[in-house]
């Protein structure tokens, strides 16, 4: 028995679910949880509200989705930072990394994470709740990899990793903003070698 014989087992999906997410992606990004309607998220995905469900559960299930794609897609530069071998590789290429995200060509301006809920009335919540999370996460991990680095001796013992975390991460997402508002890749560019000017001498 050929392949072409064999009937698949339950009904095909006809769509690229993968594609189709990429896409539910975008919209999120470019309009935020809120303004992101369903007939904008599933005309830009090219599936029907029932396909859509099916696939991907409601619009808060879907808005999850795409930030874990998001997450492992545009935003992926934060975790390659972190496997850098010295707390200021870590931070320049956090930065840079980050700048290249905000103004990607062919993508939104700035960061889905920073403005896809900022302000949410009660349907949003989830959505902004579940982004808070995924900014104070994206600081832990920072936090734990600058104490690391104190713990190493590649940071003053006095520095605390909390705070450079922190600071690191406002800088970002500063610069998520200032993306959203038409500054261009070059004048964040300045701004992140600004704030590492600002690093503290090992």
């Amino acid at each position: 028995m050929n392949a072409r014989q064999k009937a698949p087992i339950g009904r095909p999906r006809g769509f690229d679910a993968d594609e189709a997410l990429e896409r539910a992606m975008r919209v999120f990004w470019e309009q935020g949880y809120e303004g992101a309607s369903l007939t904008d998220l599933t005309s830009a995905m090219g599936i029907t509200r029932t396909s859509m469900y099916a696939a991907f559960g409601n619009k808060e299930d879907l808005f999850r989705k795409a930030l874990e794609r998001y997450t492992e897609g545009p935003a992926a530069y934060a975790e390659r930072a972190m496997r850098e071998p010295t707390a200021r590789q870590v931070a320049t290429a956090f930065l840079g990394g980050s700048v290249r995200a905000n103004t990607r060509p062919g993508c939104p301006a700035g960061c889905l994470g920073v403005q896809g809920s900022l302000a949410a009335g009660d349907p949003g919540r989830n959505a902004r709740d579940a982004l808070i999370a995924w900014r104070n996460e994206g600081t832990a991990h920072l936090r734990d990899r600058f104490r690391q680095a104190v713990d190493e001796g590649d940071l003053p013992p006095d520095t605390d990793p909390g705070v450079l975390a922190r600071y690191l991460m406002t800088v970002a997402n500063g610069m998520a903003v200032q993306a959203a508002s038409g500054a261009t890749q070059e004048e964040l560019q300045q701004v992140a070698d600004m704030a590492l000017r600002n690093w503290p001498p090992t």
